[in-house]
C-alpha cells in the first residue's frame, strides 16, 4: 500500500542526525520558535495593560483577535505559495537570468566579466552567501534572481496598506463602545511591516533559512518590551503607548528582514515580463478560500460556546488557546517538509520527496504523541494557571482528553499540510478542505444542540480528523504529484 510504504518509510531513521535529518531540525525547530516569540510578547502586552484596567484589557484582547485574524487571512496564502515558489525557482535557477544578463549593455557585461575573473582567483572556494565581502560590488554579484521574491513583497506591501485602510475605518463601530478605539488604529499602522515580514519570512524559509526570521522576531520583540513600560507609563500614552511600542517593534523586525534579504536576492527584477504574477494569485486564492473555510469551522464552535454561556465560553477558550498553540511546534516540521519537497520536485528528485516525506510525518506523530501526554498530565494542574473559577475548571476538565487526545491528529495534519504545499499541491489543499468545512459545520451545528459542550469539542475532533484524512487520502493513493509512488 503506497501509504504503508511513505509512512514507514525509512522509519527507523526517524532521529538519525543524517544529512536529511540536519537539514530538516535546521528549518524546523528555528521556524517553531519564531511562531512562538511574538504569542509570548503578546502576553507582556497584556501584563503591563493589565495594570491599567479591566476594560482595557477587554478591549485591547477584542483588537489584537480582530488584528490577528485579518492578517492570517490576508498573509496566509502568500506565505505558503512563497515558500514552496522561492524553494522551486531557488532549486533550479531559471534560464532567463543568462538571458537578462546577456540583455545587459556591454559595459556591464565587460565589467562583469572582469568581476568574475577577479573573484575566481582571489575568493575562497565554498564560501557562504553570507560571508559578503566589503565591496558592495562583490555583494551585487552573489545576488540571486528570483522573481516570487519581488511578487511577495509587492503584495505583501500592498495587502499591508489595505489592511490598515480597513481596519482603521471599522475601528470605530468595533471599539468605540469601549472608549480604546485608538489602539485599534494605532496599531493597524503597522500592517504594512507585519504583513511585508510574515511575507519575507516565506521567502526565508523557501531559501530553508528560518534562523534569519528567528532573530529577527526575537530582537523586534524584545524592543517592544522595553517599550512598552516607557511609553505607556513614562510618557503616559497608557493604552495607546503599547500600540506605538507595538508598531514601531514591527517596523524594526521589517527592517531587518528586508537588509538581509537584500544581501542574498535581487529584489526589484530587471523585467517584469518574467514575474509569475498569475501563479501567485491563482494558488494564492485557492489558499483564501482554504483559510477562510478553516476559520468558520472554529469561529462558528467558538459561537456556539458562547450560546451556553460565559463559564463554558470561559472554559472553551482556555483550551481553544491551547490546542491551536501546540500546533506551533508540528507548524515547524511542515515548514521544513515544504522547503525541502518543493526543491526536490523542482530537481525531480523524487526519491528525496518521498524520503522528506516520510521523515516529518513520523516526526509529526512522535510529537503529537509527545504533546498529548504533556498535556494530558499537565493541563489537570496547570489550568488553575488561567482560572481559579470551579465551574471553568470543571468543564477544561471535561475538554481535556479531547485536546490531549488529538494533538498526534492535529500534528499530523499540519504537517501534510506542509507536504502537499511542498508539491505545490495547491488545488486539492483548498478544495479538500472546503469540503471538510462543508461537513465539519454541520457536525459542530448538530452536536452543540445536542450534546452541549462535549458536542463541540467532539465535532472540533472529528474535524481534525478529517484534515488529517484529506492530507493522508492524497499521499496514500498515490494522485497528482506524487503519482510516482505508484512505480
Amino acid at each position: 500500500m503506497d501509504l504503508l510504504s511513505v509512512f514507514f518509510h525509512g522509519a527507523t531513521l526517524a532521529f538519525e542526525r543524517d544529512d536529511l535529518g540536519r537539514e530538516i531540525m535546521g528549518i524546523a525547530v528555528p521556524g517553531a520558535l519564531a511562531l512562538m516569540a511574538d504569542p509570548l510578547a503578546s502576553l507582556v502586552d497584556t501584563a503591563f495593560i493589565g495594570r491599567i484596567g479591566p476594560v482595557e484589557i477587554a478591549a485591547v484582547g477584542v483588537s489584537i483577535v480582530v488584528f490577528n485574524q485579518v492578517t492570517r487571512i490576508a498573509v496566509f496564502p502568500l506565505v505558503s505559495v512563497t515558500t514552496s515558489f522561492v524553494a522551486e525557482e531557488d532549486a533550479t535557477p531559471s534560464d532567463r537570468n543568462k538571458d537578462e544578463i546577456s540583455g545587459e549593455n556591454e559595459h556591464n557585461v565587460s565589467e562583469m566579466d572582469e568581476l568574475i575573473t577577479h573573484e575566481e582567483n582571489n575568493a575562497t572556494y565554498g564560501k557562504s552567501s553570507f560571508e559578503t565581502d566589503s565591496s558592495e560590488i562583490n555583494t551585487e554579484h552573489k545576488r540571486k534572481k528570483i522573481p516570487s521574491v519581488s511578487i511577495a513583497l509587492l503584495l505583501g506591501g500592498v495587502l499591508g496598506l489595505v489592511e490598515t485602510l480597513l481596519l482603521v475605518s471599522c475601528a470605530k463601530p468595533i471599539l468605540d463602545f469601549m472608549g480604546v478605539k485608538a489602539y485599534l488604529v494605532l496599531r493597524s499602522l503597522g500592517a504594512p511591516a507585519v504583513l511585508l515580514s510574515l511575507a519575507m519570512q516565506g521567502v526565508f524559509r523557501g531559501l530553508k533559512d528560518t534562523r534569519t526570521p528567528l532573530y529577527a522576531t526575537v530582537a523586534g520583540d524584545a524592543i517592544n518590551i522595553v517599550l512598552d513600560p516607557i511609553f505607556m507609563f513614562v510618557f503616559q500614552y497608557g493604552v495607546s503607548g503599547a500600540a506605538v511600542a507595538h508598531v514601531i517593534s514591527q517596523y524594526f523586525i521589517a527592517a531587518i528582514l528586508l537588509c538581509r534579504l537584500r544581501l542574498q536576492v535581487e529584489l526589484l527584477p530587471p523585467n517584469l515580463k518574467h514575474l509569475p504574477i498569475g501563479r501567485f494569485l491563482k494558488n494564492g486564492s485557492m489558499l483564501l478560500a482554504r483559510v477562510i473555510a478553516a476559520t468558520c469551522c472554529v469561529t462558528l464552535s467558538a459561537s456556539m460556546a458562547a450560546r451556553l454561556g460565559s463559564t463554558q465560553m470561559a472554559a472553551f477558550q482556555i483550551c481553544l488557546q491551547i490546542w491551536l498553540a501546540s500546533s506551533l511546534l508540528a507548524d515547524g516540521l511542515a515548514f521544513a517538509g515544504q522547503a525541502i519537497i518543493a526543491s526536490a520536485f523542482a530537481r525531480k528528485d523524487h526519491l528525496k520527496a518521498k524520503a522528506t516525506a516520510s521523515r516529518v510525518l513520523q516526526l509529526g506523530l512522535i510529537l503529537g504523541l509527545l504533546l498529548g501526554l504533556l498535556l494530558g498530565v499537565g493541563l489537570h494542574t496547570g489550568s488553575r494557571l488561567f482560572t481559579e473559577d470551579q465551574g471553568v475548571l470543571h468543564h477544561i476538565y471535561v475538554a481535556i482528553p479531547f485536546v490531549a487526545l488529538t494533538q498526534p491528529i492535529n500534528a499530523l495534519a499540519f504537517v501534510f499540510d506542509g507536504v502537499n504545499y511542498g508539491a505545490s499541491d495547491f488545488a486539492y489543499a483548498a478544495y479538500s478542505l472546503i469540503l471538510v468545512a462543508i461537513v465539519s459545520i454541520a457536525w459542530i451545528v448538530t452536536l452543540a444542540n445536542y450534546s452541549g459542550f462535549i458536542g463541540i469539542w467532539i465535532a472540533l475532533s472529528i474535524y481534525m480528523c478529517l484534515r488529517m484524512f484529506a492530507g493522508l487520502w492524497r499521499i496514500g493513493t498515490a494522485r497528482g504529484p506524487w503519482a510516482f509512488l505508484r512505480s
